[in-house]
């Protein structure tokens, strides 16, 4: 695709409109009217005159060839914000006669769609918030309920949260192998696992690290999630290093939820669910993502159905009375009757919360790189998570966090939904921005929150295991802009807010 822009800078939203209907294709962004090339060009044109801007937006494929325009007044209080959202419109009408499909979401393309709607009902109320969501960005109501919905269960825990409260993530970037679907940062078992003792040794210093500056700055600790890569790839022993370490560095006596990704069945035993449950752990997710050994099977995860309900039936038999499963919708191989089953058969062992993703067309994906899967399956996707909307919570489940990734099949959403009292804090806390995230480990982000505002500042780790114990001293010494961070908000620093 061609997108050609001229008389204004709104590329990236242009762009990000296209890949609702492109979302495979390459989008070459020209400056200026290109007007030769092959496929789908795009022109968008704005012009300034006296009064009131001319917008312009044509569309072009084969035997398709259509104009809209709009005029927006010069003198618009959101003049900019105006123009980009009704240039965006123009597009994205184009689009849907061109191919005779709209989308959910409307012209939402960001990852957090009930943020958006949160900050619109500060500011206008709820009425107009809902209003403008539905007329304005073209939301239907399946969607709009639905962010409504999560929106509320938000706000509870989001109350939970104060000024010095914090959540700390640990990663554990190692994966026994890699799924097709996945572009995350991890290294398979088979390839590092000579890092692995040295990086859990080296994890357990940044935690401690970690707690220090925490201590010294009077935080508190709300949430601790272990996540990955899949941290049940770890061996008992080595978790139980770690979790001794968590314990050793933190005050956790006003955790409220503690969480570990045994996201991979094929890596978990009951000496490691031991060892979890004996270090405080009240959460265990275990992600099947299908109950259909041939889609398991095409996607390249290698583990069992049965190993699977061995895994789950596990974690019932150690204790844990909070357990999520995750699903994702549009997988290949994978159907609508199918998909329908596999959900019943999850709602039969009632587990606290099930999360439903929809498959994200990641371009480091095997998937995406071996060119084995395409946007054929969308209409089954919209299907499966229509199914999920009506299904759930007639089993008693309500939707608590919801976000939005690039390239999903049907452009969908991936939301949690839980029986009321379970709901995963950390996920709520990480997806809204909420308070302060201290990372620690390989591909870890630090998300420093100023409280009351929108306001963030990020301390990056080494992305990869080899580069984190190679050069963990460097990486150690980053954390002290955590320190910084709060002496400037202490300090009353302009645009940083105190402490209450």
């Amino acid at each position: 695709m061609i997108l050609n822009i001229q008389g204004h800078t709104f590329h990236f939203e242009l762009e990000n409109i296209s890949r609702l209907f492109l979302p495979q294709e390459k989008i070459q962004v020209v400056y200026g009217l290109r007007e030769d090339g092959s496929g789908v060009i795009a022109d968008t044109i704005l012009e300034r005159e006296e009064a009131d801007t001319l917008l312009v937006c044509r569309l072009r494929l084969d035997d398709f060839d259509r104009t809209l325009s709009y005029r927006v007044p010069n003198d618009h209080p959101h003049y900019r914000d105006e123009c980009e959202l009704r240039m965006a419109e123009l597009l994205y009408r184009l689009f849907t006669e061109l191919f005779g499909v709209t989308h959910g979401w409307g012209l939402i393309t960001g990852v957090r769609p009930v943020k958006l709607l949160r900050r619109e009902i500060r500011e206008n109320g709820e009425e107009k918030a809902l209003d403008w969501m539905r007329n304005r960005l073209l939301v239907k109501e399946d969607k709009l309920r639905l962010c409504w919905e999560t929106l509320k269960a938000e706000n509870k825990i989001l109350e939970l949260s104060r000024p010095e409260s914090f959540s700390l993530y640990v990663s554990v970037p190692f994966c026994p192998t890699r799924c097709d679907y996945c572009s995350f940062v991890s290294q398979t078992v088979e390839k590092a696992s000579k890092l692995i003792p040295q990086y859990v040794e080296l994890l357990c210093k940044e935690i401690a690290y970690t707690g220090e500056l925490a201590d010294q700055l009077g935080l508190r600790l709300e949430t601790v999630y272990f996540g990955g890569g899949t941290p049940t790839t770890l061996s008992a022993d080595q978790l139980a290093q770690v979790t001794r370490a968590v314990e050793a560095s933190f005050d956790l006596s006003r955790l409220r939820e503690y969480t570990v990704e045994a996201g991979r069945p094929d890596t978990v035993t009951e000496e490691k669910f031991r060892a979890l449950k004996a270090a405080g752990v009240t959460r265990v997710s275990i992600n099947p993502q299908t109950l259909r050994q041939t889609v398991l099977d095409a996607i390249g995860r290698r583990h069992t159905v049965e190993q699977f309900y061995g895994a789950y039936d596990l974690a019932r038999r150690c204790g844990f009375g909070n357990v999520n499963t995750d699903l994702i919708a549009g997988l290949p191989g994978d159907n609508f009757e199918g998909f329908c089953g596999t959900l019943e058969g999850i709602l039969q062992l009632d587990p606290e919360s099930v999360t439903i993703h929809t498959l994200s067309m990641k371009r480091a994906s095997n998937l995406v790189i071996q060119k084995r899967a395409d946007y054929r399956a969308q209409d089954d996707a919209v299907r499966m998570v229509a199914r999920t909307m009506d299904a759930l919570p007639c089993a008693g489940y309500h939707p608590y966090y919801l976000y939005r990734q690039s390239r999903m099949v049907g452009n969908q959403e991936n939301v949690g939904w839980a029986r009321p009292g379970y709901e995963g804090l950390y996920n709520v806390y990480i997806m809204d921005e909420t308070h302060t995230i201290l990372a620690c480990g390989a591909g870890a982000v630090t998300k420093l929150k100023q409280p009351g505002t929108d306001y963030l500042e990020r301390v990056f780790n080494y992305k990869f295991p080899y580069e984190y114990n190679r050069e963990f001293g460097e990486m150690l010494s980053r954390k002290q802009q955590i320190k910084e961070f709060y002496q400037r908000i202490r300090a009353g620093e302009p645009g940083i807010q105190a402490l209450a």
